[in-house]
C-alpha cells in the first residue's frame, strides 16, 4: 500500500490589475487512487508595503516570487507592468493604515 501526497496548482487568476489568486489542491492517493483533496488559496501582490508611523513614509519591497510555481511567476511577470506597479503603490498609499 503506497500513499502519496502532491500539491497541484489548479487555478491562477489575475483579479483587478495586480491581485494574483492561486488555488492549490493537496491530493492524497492510496495505490494511485485519490482518497482526499483539500484546497488552499493565497494571493500574491507585487509589493510588501508598509508605512513608518513615525515618519509617515511608505516603503514598497518587491515580492519574492521565486518560491511560486513557474506558471504563477510567468503570470506575475506579465501582469505586473511598471504602470500596474505604480498604480498599486498609489492605491496602497491612499489606504488608511
Amino acid at each position: 500500500m503506497a500513499i502519496t501526497k502532491e500539491a497541484v496548482v489548479e487555478k491562477i487568476e489575475v483579479v483587478g490589475s495586480w491581485n494574483i489568486q492561486v488555488a492549490t489542491d493537496t491530493v492524497i492517493k492510496e495505490d494511485g487512487v485519490e482518497i482526499s483533496r483539500s484546497r488552499h488559496r493565497h494571493i500574491v501582490l507585487p509589493y510588501k508595503s508598509g508605512k513608518n508611523m513615525d515618519t509617515g513614509k511608505w516603503t514598497h519591497t518587491d515580492t519574492d516570487i521565486s518560491g511560486e510555481e513557474v506558471a504563477v511567476r510567468a503570470i506575475a511577470n506579465a501582469a505586473w507592468t511598471d504602470t500596474v506597479k505604480a498604480n498599486y503603490k498609489t492605491w496602497k498609499e491612499a489606504q488608511e493604515v
